[in-house]
């Protein structure tokens, strides 16, 4: 017998259909249903690929018994975090008043307004100390609702009212060179000098403060600062965290990088496909793109979610054995399953990436791939009424909308793919997704009907938070010339969050990367061609630039017709290579050799 989550899209939600607990989806109804019985929420959140997420749901909530207690005294709604991140983002908030071992599975009791009152993790169907077994939790959170249900409904406005007190920042000044030299710096001195990256057990990429080591105002003002970051990712890529094929585990679970906790993301692999470009290693650059192409890529062109840890291996299930095999034995076993989920701001990272790995490396077909993602994403990832979705499973949309961070990666990604391509038209839709979410995107309508509190996403962890991917999206549209209020966006996000960024630079590095790159005006190269794979290209896609646009004349015209004014006037000449600084432009040159590669 199944129950609600057999017709929903997400892979996770479905791997639970044939529990006995009566899952609901999240939405209306369950909060209907808790309201009609009187009775609290049990929220429970993860993803497909976790294994903790599998391990309790084959120990709690594939056991009659327990399903029954929830059945019993709970509401039980099942989130997938990766198609409802806003609804994940406000219970992380909260269950952080009641533990500070946070992640996945996430286990929320809440009112039947929504508001948590109690939360943690995973927890084991028998006592394993010092954790309780997940029969008792249950039991204890049902007598304290029934019998001190005021301290319950009192302790989930506190968290309230502590989340809304959360969402007010007090904004700041853009940060100088010496003030993001000494963030870096800040950042360098937790390095790990013996076996690479940063702080202890477990261990994780950190991309996001990664790109802010190896950006160009670091690289010049801490030299030393930016090479721990190349030597993070030396060491991660000669470690057990980096598979056969050429993709990244999630993370160490020990300090020398090894025992990896399996799961492949597709957040980790793009972001640090582009930590590869910037570390100039080519040899990992590549094999990252060609795991996102083997592994991850879809039939129709997008990119999957992840990798699961575990598969099947002689009629069990085993986490980790199919990757322990060498690439060459593991032809005779059944592949780890990817998650389909075609998520439209993750995608956003992979087309960005490829883009730029395409043109840096040469290599047209990764181009090529960015582009079909990028028209996969924005067919399929479409509501009836033509407004992109969070995710689609095998060009299915989801119901879930497009978050403002959704919006600004894909037109991050959109701008590299214009700029690799010489097509104006990606240049024009990134744009105008980015307008979107600079204009403000709606909250997930449950969270706004209950009027559930949040805490803003101020920070960068795995991913740029809502605020950098706006922030970056923005530098990327002022770079290609779309206008100085572009600057003024990405300036004035930078200025919220200053303080904070400066205090806690190492959950800040996307938002510093943006704010080091407002400083120094950026080198944007134009080289108007006939041949777009003659040498004069060639040399101009081996420069360091921030902007590297090969365009033929043709396509020059339609950028500046499209309004992108670094384009403006580059169609009367061809075969010349334009060098501006801050779009101030040396005079253009046509001999291969006369363009300089060096910043």
């Amino acid at each position: 017998m199944t129950n609600r989550l057999a017709g929903t899209l997400s892979p996770y939600l479905r791997a639970h259909a044939e529990n006995p607990v009566d899952w609901y989806p999240w939405g209306a109804e369950a909060f209907a249903e808790a309201e009609r019985r009187d009775v609290p929420l049990l929220i429970s959140i993860g993803y497909s690929t976790c294994h903790w997420c599998h391990v309790m749901a084959r120990e709690s909530f594939s056991d009659p018994a327990i399903a029954a207690m929830i059945d019993e005294g709970f509401v039980a709604v099942k989130v997938d975090r990766e198609e409802h991140p806003e609804v994940d983002s406000a219970y992380m908030a909260a269950a952080s008043a009641f533990t500070q071992n946070l992640g996945w599975p996430l286990t929320v009791f809440a009112t039947p307004r929504g508001r948590a009152f109690y939360a943690g993790t995973y927890w084991p169907p028998a006592p394993r100390p010092p954790m309780p077994a997940f029969r008792d939790v249950l039991a204890a959170v049902r007598e304290a609702w029934m019998l001190r249900r005021a301290q319950a409904e009192e302790s989930a406005d506190a968290v309230a009212d502590a989340l809304a007190h959360a969402a007010l920042s007090t904004p700041g000044d853009l940060p100088d060179a010496a003030e993001l030299t000494a963030a870096a710096q800040a950042i360098a001195a937790r390095e790990d000098r013996v076996h690479g990256g940063f702080g202890g057990a477990p261990k994780f990429p950190v991309a996001t403060v990664l790109g802010f080591l190896l950006s160009p105002l670091v690289h010049r003002e801490a030299a030393e600062a930016s090479a721990s970051a190349a030597r993070a990712l030396a060491a991660m890529a000669a470690s057990a965290l980096r598979d056969e094929d050429g993709g990244f585990f999630r993370y160490a679970t020990q300090r020398d990088w090894t025992v990896p906790h399996y799961e492949r993301m597709l957040t980790d692999n793009a972001q640090l496909l582009d930590i590869a470009l910037d570390a100039g290693d080519h040899g990992v650059a590549r094999g990252i793109a060609e795991f996102l192409l083997t592994t991850l890529r879809r039939p129709a062109g997008g990119f999957g979610a992840a990798q699961d840890s575990e598969s099947w291996i002689d009629g069990r299930r085993n986490e980790g054995g199919y990757y322990q095999r060498p690439v060459t034995a593991r032809g005779a076993l059944e592949s780890p399953e990817v998650d389909g989920k075609v998520i439209t701001g993750w995608n956003g990272l992979a087309i960005g990436a490829l883009s730029r790995a395409g043109q840096r490396l040469g290599d047209s077909s990764l181009v090529s791939a960015a582009t079909e993602a990028a028209e996969a994403v924005l067919t399929q990832n479409r509501d009836p009424d033509g407004r992109l979705v969070r995710t689609s499973l095998g060009g299915a949309a989801s119901t879930a909308s497009a978050t403002a961070s959704d919006l600004a990666l894909l037109a991050d990604g959109l701008f590299a793919l214009a700029a690799a391509s010489g097509e104006a038209s990606w240049a024009t839709t990134g744009r105008a997704l980015l307008d979107e979410s600079l204009s403000g995107v709606a909250r997930d309508p449950q969270l706004s009907a209950q009027r559930i509190a949040t805490a803003p996403d101020q920070t960068d962890g795995d991913l740029p938070s809502d605020a950098s991917s706006i922030a970056m999206a923005a530098l990327s549209a002022w770079r290609l010339g779309a206008g100085e209020r572009y600057r003024d966006s990405a300036a004035e996000i930078v200025r919220s969050l200053s303080k904070s960024a400066l205090e806690q630079p190492f959950a800040h590095g996307s938002m510093l990367r943006v704010a080091a790159a407002l400083i120094d005006a950026p080198r944007q190269i134009v080289a108007v061609v006939t041949d777009r794979d003659g040498a004069l290209a060639a040399a101009a896609r081996t420069a360091d630039a921030d902007v590297i646009a090969i365009v033929t004349p043709a396509q020059a015209a339609a950028f500046a017709d499209a309004g992108f004014e670094l384009f403006d006037g580059r169609a009367d000449a061809t075969d010349r290579v334009y060098d501006c600084r801050g779009f101030v432009c040396r005079l253009p040159v046509s001999d291969p050799a006369d363009v300089v590669a060096a910043r």
